[in-house]
């Protein structure tokens, strides 16, 4: 079931979707969360982790949406 669910989310049309929606979702979630922190004391690596975070978490939902609606 597991590599089933890899190869659904790593097919180029899934990754096009998934990853367009982290990058848009992603960005918004850093505009609001982090900019002022940014402009503010830079990138560290506490904010470049939480950065990583508002992207990746856009990632997994959005694949997990897609697995949910192939089963």
């Amino acid at each position: 079931m597991r590599m089933d669910a890899l190869k659904v989310c790593c097919r180029w049309e899934h990754l096009k979707a998934t990853g367009g929606v982290a990058l848009v979702v992603g960005t918004w979630l850093t505009l609001v969360n982090q900019a002022d922190v940014i402009a503010t004391q830079g990138v560290g690596v506490a904010v470049l982790l939480k950065v990583m975070v508002n992207y990746l978490t856009p990632f997994v939902v959005s694949n997990i949406g897609l697995l949910a609606r192939k089963a």
